[in-house]
């Protein structure tokens, strides 16, 4: 199973609004415990409303799913940070414009996945949110690409600004959010960031290579 439709089957076993056990829920999709507590990370910090712990299970509090995505990773890069550009102009028409054709795509989506923002936990137009994010695209992209390594200030859970060094390894796209999921130096773990809450992204000299342990692969193997 591809990681992208096992966290898919992962949020329709949570859809019913019970607590699932770790171990359960990894049994159903056929992985390793420790690969559904990395799924459950990336959920979460996606902006999924999932609520738990290790040990104790996982729960979602409302009914929503990850949609089929017809327009390719660019393609919703270019309309999301365009959207964001003219909701900052000074053109109320312009505004009310890109209000309008958010609701649109938004409208088009399975079961509404852009939610109410209360569920999710972020504005349901953060456009200024999603052009501070998309600015950074260029470098995480880059560095992906070239194995270097990054200096990043993050805004995490807490509403606490942490800086940390990281080797970029892979990006997605949750629905008007950009997750990178990284190998952290500080925590010397793999973490996943919120694109949009990244304060800056600095490319170092330092590049990078694949060590057992730190590759995608290790961070899930099915990928």
């Amino acid at each position: 199973m591809r990681r992208t439709d096992r966290l898919f089957e992962l949020i329709q076993i949570l859809r019913d609004g019970r607590l699932h056990k770790a171990q359960d829920m990894a049994d159903a999709v056929g992985v390793s415990v420790r690969t559904l507590y990395r799924d459950m990370d990336t959920l979460q910090a996606s902006g999924v409303p999932v609520e738990g712990e290790r040990g104790v299970g996982y729960m979602i509090t409302s009914a929503i799913s990850l949609p089929p995505l017809t327009l390719t990773t660019d393609e919703l890069e270019a309309l999301n940070l365009g959207m964001a550009i003219v909701a900052e102009a000074a053109d109320e028409t312009l505004k009310t414009a890109a209000l309008s054709l958010a609701a649109k795509v938004d409208a088009v989506l399975p079961e509404r996945t852009i939610a109410e923002a209360d569920k999710w936990k972020f504005a349901v137009y953060p456009f200024a949110d999603a052009a501070r994010g998309a600015a950074h695209m260029p470098t995480l992209r880059a560095a992906i690409r070239a194995r270097q390594k990054l200096r990043l200030t993050y805004h995490s859970k807490g509403d606490r600004i942490s800086t940390r060094t990281v080797r970029p390894l892979h990006m997605e796209y949750w629905g008007r959010v950009w997750t990178l999921t990284s190998w952290c130096e500080l925590r010397d773990a793999f973490r996943v960031f919120r694109v949009d809450l990244i304060q800056s992204a600095e490319a170092l000299p330092e590049m990078f290579v694949d060590e057992p342990g730190k590759r995608l692969a290790d961070y899930d193997p099915s990928l």
